[in-house]
């Protein structure tokens, strides 16, 4: 029996961690030069999301592996490159380093006529094809940046625009004017970040989110999200209570003049800062909406008012990629993702995902159960139900996503951290 992981990031490693544990023989694939996933650092060259400003949005005591704990000599929230030296030594203490084949790209992932799974990857060698028993995607969802239609004259626009994935430090737009378009954590990070070097910055926002900070009441969000006091409320209890304290602690989003959300709290993602409020409120990044059009250097707002800038930054985020996989697997024709349990892909046996779902809160604790639950199935502990079973969960799931959240793009792997943690827990 062997098993291929694809992909060495946060939710690579646990899956590799969880097989290792049970003695079950496999190979990590991962085309970067090194361990990390979305935290290691790009190269020069390179293209990546660890921007030097990125620190963890929740708290190292849920973000790191049950395991492997991060070093008390750790801040709460540590930065990107804490958290990437922080993988490479959870990879040297679990023992994976032998078992991970670092710069090798998967090309292809396609069954046999004997149901095992061939695996074409490159590497310095070449190209080659393996034949595996069962395959673990765990490559993440943000590898294809987002990018919306540009809007009219951007073919003539004299500055520069580029994604978040272009972006690496504020200092590279020391002195300049920048537009930044988005109101997730890229977003509001980003913004802040150029705050402090470029001349002006602006923030783009087309509809408004609910911005949470880090802490409520001297505790990490996460952590309250885990809270036994919290737990033990119903849904639209923890909603009201969430609600009352943003009241609180920020006020509402209209008076520091972003757009309120159209949406109750928890029926859409969620943007976790500290900064970009206090950022608004001290002059350093002013409110725009929704960018109607460019023309030569200034960029127009749909309100009618006008900036002239040097750089547009579109922190629209990635969109869920897979071209190695068989067309419309893991998701359809729509975006929308068909997973039994969010790991389990029907009518492609051996097949599983592990980390393609987004909690609001630490994601460290559900790819762990996610990774033992998988190896648990590699090794014949558990089970799988029927086809037309694991088709029927996910039609009840993907009902009860498009009644919260509506049809938007990245619902369908929504989850809530407590309850399917519990889900996942019972196998």
């Amino acid at each position: 029996m062997s098993v291929c992981v694809i992909g060495a990031g946060l939710s690579g490693l646990a899956a590799a961690h969880a097989l290792n544990a049970r003695g079950i023989d496999f190979v990590c694939l991962e085309k970067a030069p090194d361990v990390g996933g979305i935290w290691r650092q790009p190269g020069a060259g390179e293209r990546g999301p660890a921007y030097l400003a990125l620190h963890l949005n929740s708290a190292k005591e849920l973000t790191g592996y049950a395991d492997f704990p991060m070093g008390a000599e750790l801040p709460l929230y540590p930065r990107h490159s804490d958290v990437a030296a922080y993988l490479r030594a959870f990879t040297e203490w679990a023992g994976l380093s032998d078992r991970i084949e670092l710069r090798t790209e998967v090309l292809s992932v396609r069954p046999d006529a004997g149901g095992r799974w061939v695996v074409r990857s490159r590497d310095a060698g070449g190209v080659r094809e393996r034949v595996f028993s069962q395959v673990v995607v765990a490559s993440g969802h943000n590898t294809l940046p987002a990018m919306p239609q540009l809007p009219p004259g951007a073919d003539t626009f004299g500055g520069s625009i580029l994604h978040s994935m272009d972006y690496r430090d504020g200092s590279d737009f020391a002195g300049r004017r920048v537009v930044v378009v988005g109101l997730g954590a890229s977003a509001v990070d980003i913004a802040a970040d150029l705050s402090r070097y470029a001349d002006r910055t602006w923030l783009s926002v087309r509809r408004g989110l609910h911005i949470i900070p880090k802490q409520l009441f001297g505790m990490s969000v996460d952590l309250i999200a885990e809270a036994p006091w919290f737990t033990a409320m119903s849904f639209p209890e923890q909603r009201r209570f969430v609600e009352n304290a943003l009241l609180v602690a920020r006020g509402r989003l209209a008076d520091y003049g972003l757009p309120e959300p159209d949406h109750p709290i928890f029926s859409s993602a969620v943007t976790i800062s500290d900064e970009i409020l206090s950022r608004i409120r001290h002059g350093a990044v002013v409110p725009k909406p929704a960018i109607e059009s460019l023309d030569g250097d200034r960029v127009v707002f749909s309100d009618g008012s006008s900036v002239a800038a040097d750089a547009v930054v579109y922190c629209t985020g990635f969109r869920m990629a897979f071209p190695f996989l068989p067309a419309g697997c893991p998701a359809d024709e729509r975006g929308v993702v068909e997973l039994y349990k969010r790991i389990v892909a029907p009518g492609h046996p051996g097949l599983y995902f592990v980390g393609l779902i987004r909690p609001v809160g630490s994601i460290t604790r559900l790819v762990e159960a996610q990774a033992r639950w998988v190896a648990e199935l590699v090794d014949g502990e558990v089970s799988l139900p029927a086809e037309d079973v694991m088709r029927k969960e996910i039609d009840a799931y993907l009902t009860g996503i498009a009644e919260r959240y509506g049809s938007r793009e990245g619902a369908s792997i929504q989850v809530d951290v407590g309850a399917y943690l519990a889900e996942l827990q019972r196998g």
